[in-house]
């Protein structure tokens, strides 16, 4: 009777405990489904939060971007207008140049002092040993008594001409300077160099602004536009001419030339480039577009040298044939050819120069002197003799003097 009651009672707990299991169970289900819900909900809720992050990524790289290009459009504009203001100053210098008496500006004439009558050097003023190994550039600044010079040491000096003694020297050249060139207002210099590239200074603090990188070879001539600080352009022996944004520190645009270029220089406007070729030919291109606007024979062998007159209406090319032509600029016709018995050019990037006032030519020789010749009469009128190598560079100060000479021993000599 005992385990009757026994099982009967095991029986009704069996029963209610299983019924709370299947109440429980029920309950779980309904948890687990309730959190099923919410997990989709979770889920949900997280595409919809990644697409407004996605989305509002989006918005603002797009706001970004505009702003980029508004500033992009403002810069250009500010430097169109800054173009323009060079090229009405520019104008106003040529139309002062071409005002010129018997080529002396009249004194009382604004910006008379930017064209000085030249003299003709006779004298040595001083004696520099500016670099160990060659210098093959020197450049006077704009109305300046600053002679800046490169040299195979791979630096560049900055002399004052008063005294000879140097000023500042600048570091980061990798490679032989070539060539230099400086903008109008003195604040940049730009040096060619052997190392493929050209590096930018600035004048005042000594430090390096750009390494210009592009060109596959030795860089071996370059210039400044002379209405803008901000254009340059370069030539190599990858058979190249590249013209470069200072501003922007990249190139804007190249050219390319079966004849490797030794020399170029742009024009007063800024709009042509003058580049002298291997192959003796004088040529002229269009800087914007790489157009070829001209071409003319110039030297029987390779030319070496291009400068342009400060009135802009004549250019003076030296070659390996050793003769330096004076080019009409309107008509490309040689209007004078200089020649000296002795003078020999020597090397592919020897520079002549012509004097401020239009009147004279300077070229160095492989025996170590340097010609003087007048314009107007084609012939010589003073030798200088003091150096002991090859003068490979003259420059000529647009204040009239002096004038300056370096050859390949790293002497650089001044001359009034």
């Amino acid at each position: 009777m005992r385990l009757l009651k026994q099982g009967t009672y095991c029986r009704d707990e069996y029963a209610k405990l299983k019924t709370t299991l299947e109440e429980k169970t029920k309950a779980l289900e309904l948890v687990m489904s309730e959190n099923q819900e919410r997990k989709a909900q979770l889920e949900e809720m997280t595409i919809k939060a990644k697409n407004a992050e996605a989305e509002n990524k989006m918005l603002i790289d797009r706001w970004m971007l505009q702003k980029m290009q508004d500033a992009e459009r403002l810069n250009e504009a500010n430097a169109i207008y800054e173009d323009m203001i060079d090229r009405l100053k520019a104008s106003g210098l040529e139309q002062l140049a071409r005002q010129q008496v018997d080529g002396v500006v009249r004194q009382s004439e604004e910006g008379a002092e930017y064209f000085a009558e030249s003299t003709i050097p006779a004298l040595i003023k001083h004696k520099i040993q500016a670099h160990e190994g060659g210098c093959a550039a020197i450049i006077f600044g704009y109305n300046s008594d600053q002679l800046i010079t490169g040299g195979q040491d791979k630096s560049i000096k900055i002399f004052d001409t008063n005294t000879g003694a140097s000023t500042r020297t600048l570091y980061g050249c990798l490679g032989s300077v070539l060539d230099l060139t400086i903008t109008h207002d003195n604040k940049s210099v730009i040096a060619a160099s052997s190392s493929n590239n050209l590096y930018v200074w600035d004048v005042n603090t000594g430090r390096p602004r750009h390494t210009l990188t592009g060109h596959m070879d030795k860089v071996c001539a370059v210039d400044v536009s002379k209405i803008s600080s901000r254009h340059i352009v370069s030539a190599a022996y990858d058979r190249t001419i590249k013209a470069w944004d200072l501003n922007k520190g990249y190139c804007t645009n190249t050219i390319i030339f079966h004849s490797n270029c030794n020399a170029l220089c742009f024009s007063m406007d800024g709009q042509t480039v003058f580049s002298g070729h291997v192959d003796g030919n004088l040529r002229l291109w269009d800087i914007e577009t790489g157009k070829l606007l001209s071409e003319v024979v110039a030297h029987s062998l390779a030319v070496t040298s291009i400068s342009l007159s400060r009135n802009g209406n004549m250019v003076l090319t030296s070659g390996r044939d050793n003769l330096h032509n004076l080019f009409d600029m309107r008509s490309l016709e040689v209007c004078g050819t200089l020649r000296a018995n002795g003078n020999r050019v020597a090397s592919n990037w020897s520079r002549s120069c012509i004097s401020a006032d239009d009147n004279y030519v300077a070229a160095g020789s492989v025996d170590g002197s340097v010609s003087i010749w007048s314009v107007l009469k084609a012939d010589i009128v003073s030798t200088l003799r003091e150096h002991n190598g090859s003068v490979l560079c003259c420059s000529w100060s647009g204040l009239g003097k002096p004038l300056a000479s370096s050859d390949k021993n790293g002497v650089v000599c001044t001359w009034i």
